[in-house]
């Protein structure tokens, strides 16, 4: 099995490969600043951060990791129309996401990128389509004050709390929460990461 380098500081992605029975041998999160570029469009800063991110990482591996390491990145972006709102970093701009998303429909777009021997590269974009219903100035309150916005695309995390506010959903619930399952294990099945283990042979 190639060793895994999971490019990323979240605990909701290693929690996701977890759940189908991939654990990473290595954390390494790539620090790059994630400031769009003028005119750029959510899908396209999704693709951008996630290659740069696994570019990053994949420059400086540790040599103990051996020459045959798959480097996985990602990067979620929420995006209203053209817009792309913010990671939120206070109580006042989560409440600023959630004013934006109330009543309306988003798009999650999570980019992937895995990087393999020899530079191979295989990119992903994955979009899950969001409706939230009319929110209340107390629910907004609410949410802000239970501090789970912090630190998240769009203001809120759909693992917690801000699930009661989804309406609808079109796509992969995992891409909400930060890393899509499905296109991420054909990812690593393209690379051949065995994602299950080998049938024991019957017994004679």
């Amino acid at each position: 099995m190639p060793p895994l380098v999971l490019a990323s500081a979240s605990p909701r992605r290693l929690a996701l490969l977890a759940q189908i029975g991939v654990a990473p041998q290595a954390v390494l999160p790539a620090e790059l600043d994630e400031t769009p570029l003028p005119g750029e469009i959510p899908r396209l800063l999704a693709r951008r951060l996630a290659a740069a991110k696994a570019a990053s990482v994949a420059a400086a591996l540790p040599e103990g990791l051996g020459p045959d390491a798959l480097v996985l990145a990602a990067d979620t972006v929420v995006g209203l129309g053209r817009r792309i709102l913010p990671k939120a970093e206070t109580p006042e701009e989560v409440a600023a996401c959630l004013k934006l998303l109330s009543g309306r429909r988003h798009r999650v777009l999570t980019g992937l990128c895995l990087i393999g021997p020899g530079g191979k590269k295989a990119q992903r974009v994955v979009e899950t389509a969001v409706q939230f219903k009319r929110l209340s100035d107390a629910e907004i309150a609410g949410y802000v004050a239970a501090g789970e916005g912090i630190g998240k695309a769009g203001g809120y995390a759909i693992q917690g709390k801000a699930d009661l506010f989804v309406t609808q959903l079109q796509g992969g619930y995992s891409n909400v929460v930060g890393l899509p399952l499905h296109e991420t294990a054909a990812l690593l099945a393209g690379f051949g990461y065995p994602l299950w283990p080998p049938a024991e042979s019957p017994g004679i």
